[in-house]
């Protein structure tokens, strides 16, 4: 299975970085790594590559990682997941209100709301 990945600098998808490099691994799955900055974090685009590249390093897992430039991360998402034919695209996300619903950021909801494709959300 060839897997899309997004990170855009959240906890949580530092958290589905990890999960997701060890369910590729035991799977024998090809996974590529979409980096974007978001602005539902502070951290900047090379700061993000900077700890991506970390936590790579750690793994020894053979990954591709990709820079999302664009002013709209979520529609690059599902635009190179669909150009380039991946089967999922993975993502960290979702927080839980006070009254116990899941609240999603505007990038992972768009993903989810456009993608034909399976999207997995690791909260």
């Amino acid at each position: 299975m060839d897997i899309l990945l997004g990170v855009g600098g959240s906890e949580l998808s530092y958290q589905a970085l990890e999960e997701t490099i060890e369910r590729a691994r035991t799977a024998g799955d090809e996974l590529t790594v979409a980096i974007f900055d978001s602005e539902e974090v502070s951290a900047d685009i090379a700061e993000i590559q900077r700890r991506v590249e970390e936590i790579l390093a750690e793994t020894d897992f053979a990954v591709d990682t990709r820079r999302l430039e664009g002013e709209t991360p979520g529609s690059e998402l599902v635009s190179l997941a669909e150009t380039e034919g991946f089967d999922r695209i993975v993502l960290g996300g979702g927080e839980r209100s006070t009254l116990g619903k899941i609240q999603l950021g505007a990038i992972v909801e768009f993903v989810l709301l456009n993608s034909q494709m399976p999207v997995t959300l690791i909260r």
